[in-house]
């Protein structure tokens, strides 16, 4: 069996992060989205094994000392992790597991796992990511201040990903990306006895 991948996408709030993994995996059935694990209770609405595996905070605690992470943070009162079990099975059965995490996460996982290849979404201009998030009319404007102040210290690290694309049409933003798994699936080394396949052990 061909080897999988692992990807992250990664991208200041208000990019459109969510809507981007959300079409990936609609349109590609070998991409499948990593669930994080969390700490903290479910919101109304929020599914356990959908939305996040919700388990508890010593269980988290557990998990931490036995390794099962391949990244973990502790955000406010909770933490969030990936599980590691997960992301190897989905690798090791020719999946391109998809995880959707923010620059510090990114670097954990990056350091573990060297070979996973990373892309940042990045707007077409921090006026305009203002504006986005802005018009959701979501957050009072001292968070809309701390959101923009996180984007300036989240693209700080752009230079630490693999590849960008600017999100200005959301369509071709997406295309984007899907040229990039495109090309990765296509790396010979993801490729098993491909020289067995054509050559037959001739030499």
């Amino acid at each position: 069996m061909d080897l999988g991948f692992l990807l992250i996408v990664s991208g200041p709030s208000g990019v459109g992060k969510g809507t981007v993994c959300k079409d990936l995996i609609e349109s590609d059935k070998d991409i499948v989205f990593s669930v994080s694990s969390t700490s903290r209770k479910p919101r109304e609405g929020e599914v356990d094994g959908i939305n996040y595996n919700f388990i508890s905070k010593e269980d988290f605690e557990t998990k931490i000392e036995k390794g099962e992470f391949l990244e973990h943070a502790f955000v406010h009162t909770n933490y969030y992790g990936t599980s590691k079990e997960f992301v190897e099975k989905g690798i090791n059965s020719g999946k391109i597991v998809l995880l959707e995490i923010d620059v510090q996460g990114a670097l954990q996982v990056k350091d573990k796992h060297p070979e996973v290849i990373t892309v940042f979404i990045l707007p077409p201009s921090m006026e305009e990511l203002e504006r986005r998030i802005v018009d959701r009319d979501t957050e009072t404007q001292a968070e809309i201040d701390k959101r923009m102040s996180n984007a300036y210290k989240e693209i700080d690290l752009v230079d630490k990903y693999d590849y960008f694309v600017v999100n200005d049409n959301l369509e071709a933003a997406i295309d984007n990306i899907k040229s990039i798994i495109n090309a990765e699936k296509h790396r010979v080394v993801r490729k098993n006895n491909i020289k067995e396949e054509y050559l037959g052990g001739r030499k």
